[in-house]
């Protein structure tokens, strides 16, 4: 069976930073190629993508993921029907819920806070809203509401961010969504060291104060690195279709997750160091078997620089390494790529594709995308 798979490669360099850190406070790293890479990981860049949705979506489109689900249902309920404002509102929510299957508690650290789901509840507005109608018809009618209506209210309306990021309901596995969308670890193409950025900071009013001394207010490290990062990510369009029921807004997810994954940021630090860089090349394939991640290409890490710097020679290694993958396995599965790169550094991945600027690069892959969904969507049921 003939698939639509969006790959999407690219190479971003970071300057001294902390995007994403462990328990301890350093950034997180991982042994790839039995040496130590800088790493950012698939949650972190995956939030920075959803948040960065708001900018390209409208509010309607989107989600939210929260256990607080009774009292935001609650809200809804009271906007609804003001009579079922308050307490009435809250086990009006509290009622649907339970009767898609959703188990809601009283939370353990605040006593007499609304109930809460044991885990983040991935929503639509789109659901949240017609949960809140069914539960005030039920509530007027003074009846619990209809078990199969509640979950077929979950079921349906999948919001973008939701049929990308899909959704796991340990309760009632009838209500997941299978993401459609997956993203990868971002690892250095080249081995890093973690320093320490040692720090002081100034009491103000005491510094003005003749009588005092004029030792530091504070003292402390803050831990950093910097590289050039591998970051990869698919989506399979025809579950993403599928999760959403429409190809007008599958087209629309697709363009809102390729503007949003690219050019968004974790913002782990960003005061601290200004980090926040735009990829230095962008590789965007269709395909029509299988995701394939091209990370291949830095299991044996950059060591050497030339002419353009480690960018160079990621660039260098990715396109090499791609064209292997081709020669190996036949590329027929390629439909098209298209090339997004800055100055010289993406010089060498033009041999993979036609090299554009991003927008255009997004409208032609989005048009592709519309042409493969066309049949599917024309077809007439039998």
């Amino acid at each position: 069976m003939t698939r639509t798979i969006v790959d999407v490669h690219l190479l971003q360099t970071v300057p001294p930073s902390n995007l994403n850190r462990d328990d301890t406070g350093s950034p997180k790293t991982a042994t790839y190629g039995g040496v130590r890479r800088a790493r950012v990981s698939s949650q972190a860049w995956k939030r920075a993508t959803r948040q960065a949705f708001r900018d390209h979506l409208d509010a309607s489109e989107l989600g939210v993921r929260t256990k607080r689900v009774v009292e935001l249902l609650g809200e809804r309920i009271g906007t609804i029907d003001a009579d079922l404002a308050g307490d009435q509102a809250l086990a009006a929510a509290q009622s649907v819920l339970t009767a898609a299957g959703i188990s809601v508690k009283e939370p353990r650290t605040k006593k007499g806070a609304p109930a809460e789901s044991g885990y983040l509840l991935f929503l639509s507005e789109q659901q949240i809203d017609a949960l809140a109608h069914l539960a005030v018809e039920a509530a007027v009618a003074g009846q619990a509401p209809a078990k199969a209506d509640a979950q077929a209210l979950v079921k349906g309306k999948n919001s973008i961010d939701l049929a990308l990021f899909g959704r796991m309901v340990a309760d009632v596995t009838d209500l997941n969504v299978d993401a459609s969308c997956q993203v990868a670890h971002a690892l250095s193409t080249h081995a890093v060291e973690t320093e320490y950025d040692y720090f002081t900071a100034v009491d103000d009013h005491k510094a003005a104060d003749a009588e005092e001394d004029h030792g530091a207010g504070m003292i402390g490290t803050v831990e950093f690195n910097s590289a050039t990062l591998y970051r990869y990510a698919t989506v399979d369009v025809d579950l993403l279709a599928a999760n959403l029921g429409d190809v007008t807004a599958t087209e629309r997810a697709v363009r809102a997750f390729l503007e949003a994954f690219v050019k968004s940021m974790p913002t782990g630090k960003q005061n601290t160091f200004a980090n926040r860089t735009l990829p230095d090349a962008v590789v965007i394939s269709v395909r029509e078997d299988q995701p394939v991640s091209y990370v291949g290409a830095f299991e044996e890490a950059v060591t050497e620089t030339i002419d353009g710097g480690r960018v160079r020679r990621s660039a260098q290694k990715l396109a090499d390494y791609a064209r292997d993958v081709a020669d190996a396995y036949g590329d027929g599965s390629v439909v098209k790529t298209w090339v997004v790169g800055i100055g010289s550094a993406a010089e060498p991945l033009e041999a993979l594709g036609e090299r554009a600027g991003l927008d255009a690069t997004i409208d032609a892959a989005v048009s592709l995308v519309s042409a493969r969904l066309a049949p599917a969507s024309d077809a007439v049921p039998a």
